[in-house]
């Protein structure tokens, strides 16, 4: 884990779920492909500061019939010097549009567990309940009807308050945190912008 200056640019790619965002981070000791959730947030552009880089390892994937080989960094924390520049086409660094979506890396086959089947009990160890006869049910009141039963508003059916959970009620500004799964994250800013927040890439924070 090491702290250190960099550029960090940012390209957002259209994929089969959708557009999603790729960065290189360029420092003094290399260039490194950083497909952190964080990313998410941001607009096209390059962006200064300092990054703790939690990891730096090879990474691999298959796009267009060939098998693509990367260093990736894994970064925590930005501190950025400023929110953002728009790169000219002869300053940015080469971007594959076939990226593979985060989404489909992070994707794993789900096994199915098989029901587990409860051994019958010996004779000896079951209990018989007597029958008891069924009882007639009584009429319900007309005060206890559905009809005239007000409907109840649980607050707990709102979407959004689903989608940002501890977050929820938003207040004039949002953070959020890249730690959940990517797919959340991924629709807690889009559902951001659609309720016009303005992310500031300074402090990696939503405004309205």
């Amino acid at each position: 884990m090491i702290k250190i200056p960099g550029r960090l640019f940012v390209k957002t790619i259209h994929g089969r779920h959708g557009p999603f965002n790729v960065g290189r981070l360029a420092t003094s000791i290399g260039e490194f492909v950083i497909k952190d959730p964080q990313l998410e947030q941001f607009s096209e552009g390059q962006f200064s500061g300092e990054f703790l880089v939690l990891e730096i390892r090879p990474a691999s994937y298959f796009a267009g019939g060939r098998l693509v080989v990367e260093v990736r960094a894994r970064v925590g924390e930005m501190l950025l010097s400023d929110n953002g520049v728009l790169v000219s086409q002869s300053d940015k660094p080469h971007f594959d549009s076939s990226e593979i979506d985060p989404l489909e890396e992070e994707a794993t086959p789900q096994t199915q567990t098989p029901p587990v089947q409860s051994q019958p009990q010996p004779m000896q160890q079951r209990q018989f309940q007597p029958v008891r006869a069924k009882e007639t049910p009584q009429a319900a009141s007309p005060a206890a009807t559905p009809q005239n039963v007000p409907p109840v508003q649980n607050e707990s059916d709102n979407p959004d308050m689903k989608l940002f959970g501890l977050l929820w009620p938003l207040g004039n500004t949002v953070k959020l945190d890249p730690t959940i799964e990517r797919a959340v994250f991924r629709s807690q800013v889009s559902r951001l912008k659609e309720m016009g927040y303005q992310f500031q890439s300074k402090t990696q924070t939503w405004f309205k």
